[in-house]
């Protein structure tokens, strides 16, 4: 049985031992994938296996036998335009060094089709009112696990935000218990790893302070 990486069928190694990581860099020579801590604790691995986010240090290479693995060279799915994500990225200064970049784009990707799924998080606020808004709060969290020691976090989580809330708009009711309308995007995560958003209306209850929703 085959790996298939970035829609090239690839054998496994001969090693049951090998990583995930290790395959791509020192097999495959796809360096995109960046090793970092190589123990899971930084997020400079990350790659989707069937389009959810792995830390590709902490998988065998085995377990993706018979899997579709995309790699941040795959993003763009054989075109030479870069991923949006990857525009976003450099719009916002979503990088300085760049090292942990890929990973932090393959988890994106990722996190917003989880948000589409209505996967909750730590800081999902009511787990019965359907898939959480991709609220600034929603991003920083989801994106937790993938760490930049440059100190580009503001610029990452401007990043994300442009690219799955781009057209966010908001009507808010006057008086206490105010309910915000939001515009926000049903996001699906296409084969070829680009994200397509279909606009659609959510009600938030309860928010009424600016900075409560950034």
């Amino acid at each position: 049985m085959t790996i298939c990486v970035n829609g090239t069928e690839v054998s496994p190694p001969a090693d049951a031992r090998v990583s995930l990581l290790d395959l791509l860099r020192e097999h495959l020579n796809l360096t995109g994938t960046k090793k970092g801590c190589d123990q899971g604790a930084c997020g400079a691995c990350t790659v989707l296996l069937d389009g959810d986010r792995v830390l590709s240090c902490l998988t065998l290479a085995a377990q993706a036998e018979g899997r579709d693995v995309r790699t941040v060279e795959g993003l763009s799915g054989g075109s030479d335009d870069l991923h949006p994500l990857q525009r976003a990225f450099v719009e916002h200064d979503g990088l300085q060094c760049g090292y942990c970049t890929p990973g932090q784009i393959c988890s994106a990707i990722a996190m917003a089709e989880e948000l589409r799924r209505g996967d909750p998080s730590y800081v999902t606020h009511d787990l019965a009112a359907g898939p959480p808004v991709a609220t600034r709060a929603e991003i920083r969290e989801r994106m937790s696990g993938n760490l930049c020691r440059c100190g580009a976090q503001n610029g990452i989580i401007d990043a994300i935000e442009r690219q799955i809330r781009p057209c966010a708009m908001r009507q808010v009711n006057p008086g206490p218990g105010a309910n915000e309308i939001l515009t926000v995007l049903d996001l699906r995560l296409n084969e070829d790893g680009s994200l397509a958003a279909t606009p659609k209306m959510v009600r938030q209850s309860g928010i009424t302070d600016e900075n409560e929703r950034y």
